[in-house]
């Protein structure tokens, strides 16, 4: 076994077998590094990553490509779900380099740790004009000691290229004062957006397809505003085509990460925790909006596989589950027609047609299941039958790799979810498991020192500084907590923790924030990641949590600086929503009345889940509570008594309502 026998990181453990002598990232392996003078092969993947696994399989697992990066460079392994700075950077120098990235990711450094070359995934011999793995190491390392200053003077520019690049042209955010928002650019927005969508199959451009949810959901508010039919049609039809495609596991729940091809058929079949959560929080607000059951069911559905797949004992969410197993992609989720026909006897036939399973099969030779037309559906009771029958066989299959690392950041988003859950649904149990997982972050991952939270835990152990986003996502869940418990404190701690983040993560020239901690020192560059990608900006969640709670505390600094945020990348919002997703959704706040509602009086349980159910985008939403009567917008509001709506704007509230279809009405028509 190499060093890495000693992490808690599924996917580091994965190589703790390998014949390459790996060294986690840390001291030692920059130490060795400087001491032999040589090159630093950094490879960086993630425990669900197909692609990662192949590459191990081909190379990483050969003695003889082992020795050759044995004896030539000092080999480093890395976690990009516990270590998202690193990829970052990384990323960004491969992409300078080679002009795409991916994963697996491996990237050539200098002693110091600067990148000089690199790309995604080599195979074992020379194909598809990419060279063979062993060809490039031998280049690599000649390269390294015949042409060194040629070497250093390349990771120098690249290094530089990665610290001052601004590919957005942020405007200047000298004052928020000089950024106008209005309706019209959300009409932009959603424009441009729709020259993207797909009006037949859903979603967002070509194949590979993702969920794109930030999407989805300014489409939703675009017609809660507007009530342009087009937006409310595309979301549905998006979220339609995912549930019933192949991406939805249709036996267990659950959504893939993302699908092959435009129809939503075939999935890249690793299931990843913030997926399902940014899901369970989208489909939440189409419920919301919509009534429509397939999004209440989906929602059951999917959490139901959260608590049986992904909950950890106690409290708690773990990463991933893999896309292989028995070394097969989606090997453990597809089925032979002859299979599900001896499992099923005489209710097989009309099984098959409704979930698209034939002889031929619809992927490879097997069968994915799907729906291809939902309104004809089999009775409910042979359906429920049937997928307990093959749900059961499917227990008895070699089950996929559970990558069982609790991340901060996706418990947060996790938490989120349930709390988007329950408003909508109105479960109990959602939002218990909501407090229960806070209760269980605030415990296991509080920080030491100068650092407020570690980033990640397992075995009892925390570890990592956490990151940006981690903040971020937490003080959005403390928000919503709130909402869904009426417990004040919720509030405070998401104001105190704020106040800490812009304090040690703020990049003062513009006003964003960094992703790594000032303090933090393992890392060549400290970045900004304003993407919205595959989870949420920092930045852009950051500029939301800042506007709620400027709001809810009235600071004026925080409502500002969301506003400038905003406004330093308006022209690319406008130009490529599909990218800044949560920064539209902001706009969207930004630009039309966001509302101050307060449920005064005593806590009328029913009042407060009515209301919830609700779909009311921009809001502040708080409960009068006697602990907390010095928060802005509680102050003068009864806590005792009637139980009341109090509807207000800049603090200025209408007489107060008691039933929610009044305090509905009360709200100006878009």
């Amino acid at each position: 076994m190499n060093r890495l026998s000693t992490q808690t990181s599924p996917y580091l453990l994965q190589h703790a077998h390998n014949p390459v002598d790996w060294f986690p990232w840390g001291d030692e392996a920059f130490e060795k590094a400087r001491s032999e003078d040589l090159p630093m092969l950094v490879s960086i993947g993630y425990s669900a990553c197909h692609w990662c696994h192949v590459m191990e399989r081909e190379s990483f697992e050969d003695p003889a490509t082992a020795e050759i990066m044995n004896r030539n460079f000092v080999n480093v392994k890395i976690d990009r779900e516990e270590r998202p700075d690193l990829d970052h950077i990384y990323m960004d120098a491969v992409q300078a380099i080679a002009g795409n990235g991916g994963l697996p990711l491996n990237v050539f450094l200098t002693p110091e740790g600067k990148p000089f070359y690199g790309g995604t995934y080599f195979p074992p011999v020379n194909a598809h004009n990419r060279p063979s793995w062993t060809s490039l190491l031998q280049n690599i390392s000649t390269a390294f000691r015949e042409k060194r200053g040629e070497i250093e003077s390349q990771a120098n520019d690249i290094t530089n290229h990665i610290a001052g690049s601004d590919p957005f042209g942020l405007a200047d955010q000298g004052s928020s004062d000089n950024f106008q928002f209005s309706r019209e650019q959300c009409k932009t927005v959603f424009e441009n957006l729709m020259k993207t969508a797909d009006g037949s199959q859903g979603g967002f451009g070509p194949a590979p397809k993702f969920p794109q949810t930030f999407s989805i959901r300014f489409l939703l508010q675009h017609y809660y505003y507007t009530q342009n039919k087009l937006a409310l049609e595309q979301a549905c039809l998006s979220l339609d085509k995912m549930i019933y495609g192949g991406i939805h596991d249709q036996l267990g729940g659950g959504f893939a990460r993302y699908s092959t091809d435009t129809e939503w058929l075939a999935p890249h079949f690793e299931k990843m925790l913030y997926d399902n959560a940014l899901l369970i929080t989208t489909i939440s607000e189409a419920y919301q909006l919509t009534g429509k059951p397939h999004y209440r069911e989906t929602i059951v559905r999917t959490m139901e596989f959260i608590n049986r797949e992904l909950s950890a004992p106690g409290a708690g969410f773990y990463s991933a589950l893999d896309a292989d197993s028995e070394g097969v992609e989606g090997k453990y989720y597809v089925w032979d027609k002859s299979e599900t026909d001896a499992l099923l006897g005489e209710n097989a036939a009309a099984f098959s047609i409704y979930y698209d399973i034939t002889e031929k099969g619809n992927w490879e030779g097997k069968n994915i299941l799907r729906i291809r037309n939902p309104s004809s559906p089999i009775p409910e009771e042979i359906d429920k039958l049937c997928r307990k029958i093959l749900m059961d066989a499917r227990r008895r299959r070699v089950r996929p790799q559970l990558d069982d690392k609790i991340l901060l950041g996706w418990n947060a988003l996790m938490i989120s979810a349930s709390c988007k859950a329950f408003a909508a649904l109105g479960t109990p149990g959602y939002r218990k498991l909501a407090v229960e997982a806070m209760n269980f972050i605030e415990e296991k991952f509080r920080g030491e020192g100068i650092f407020r939270f570690f980033h990640t835990y397992k075995q009892g152990r925390a570890a990592i500084p956490a990151f940006l986003d981690d903040y971020a996502y937490l003080i959005e869940a403390y928000i919503q907590l709130q909402e869904i418990t009426g417990d004040g404190s919720y509030l405070e701690k998401a104001m105190e923790l704020t106040e800490w983040v812009v304090e040690n993560f703020s990049e003062e020239e513009t006003g964003y924030f960094l992703f790594t901690h000032e303090q933090q020192d393992d890392v060549i560059v400290r970045k900004k990641e304003l993407y919205d990608g595959a989870v949420p900006s920092g930045n852009s969640v950051m500029a939301t949590n800042l506007l709620y709670l400027g709001i809810t505390f009235d600071i004026d600094e925080w409502k500002k600086r969301s506003a400038a945020a905003c406004g330093g990348l308006i022209s690319v919002v406008l130009k490529y929503p599909g990218s800044f997703g949560i920064w539209a959704t902001l706009l969207n706040a930004l630009s039309y009345e966001m509302y101050e509602i307060v449920l005064g009086g005593d806590k009328n349980e029913g009042k407060h889940v009515e209301f919830l159910a609700e779909f009311v985008p921009n809001r502040i939403f708080q409960l009068t509570s006697a602990s907390h009567a010095d928060f802005p917008l509680l102050g003068k509001k009864p806590v005792t008594g009637l139980s009341q709506f109090f509807l207000c704007r800049n603090y200025f509230c209408q007489q107060p309502v008691t039933e929610v279809n009044e305090l509905l009405r009360l709200m100006e028509t878009p």
